[in-house]
C-alpha cells in the first residue's frame, strides 16, 4: 500500500525556517513528479512546490524566492525548505505523487497524498 507520510511541521515565529520533508513507501519515488499543497482553514487547498522527475522545480509566486522543494529518491523522500516563514503561511502542508515527469498544479493530476503536517506562523 503506497504511503506518504510528511514530517517536520510545527510552530514558529515569523521569520523563521522550518524543512518538510515527505517520506515515500511502496511507491518508486523517482517515476513520479512530486508536488506540496497547503491548505489554511476555510480555504482550498492551493499549490505551493513541484519537482519533476530530474529536479527541476517550479513554485507558486506567493513562496517563489522562500521555498525550495529538492528531492533524494535514493532516501524515497521529498523535502521543502520554507525559509522566512509569513503567518499567511499557516496551514496544513500536503505532499502528493503524480504519474507525470512535470509537476502539475492541479490538485486531481497526483494520484497519491499524504496525510498532511501543521504549519503554524505566528506573528
Amino acid at each position: 500500500q503506497v504511503q506518504l507520510v510528511e514530517s517536520g511541521g510545527g510552530l514558529v515565529q515569523a521569520g523563521a525556517s522550518l524543512r518538510l520533508s515527505c517520506a515515500a513507501s511502496e511507491l518508486t519515488l523517482s517515476i513520479y513528479a512530486m508536488g506540496w499543497f497547503r491548505q489554511a482553514p476555510g480555504k482550498e487547498r492551493e499549490f505551493v512546490a513541484g519537482i519533476s522527475w530530474f529536479g527541476i522545480g517550479n513554485y507558486a509566486d506567493s513562496v517563489k524566492g522562500r521555498f525550495t522543494i529538492s528531492r533524494d529518491n535514493a532516501k524515497n523522500t521529498v523535502y521543502l525548505q520554507m525559509n522566512s516563514l509569513q503567518s499567511e503561511d499557516t496551514a496544513v502542508y500536503y505532499c502528493a505523487a503524480a504519474r507525470t515527469n512535470v509537476a502539475p498544479i492541479n490538485t486531481r493530476a497526483y494520484a497519491y497524498w499524504g496525510q498532511g503536517t501543521q504549519v503554524t506562523v505566528s506573528s
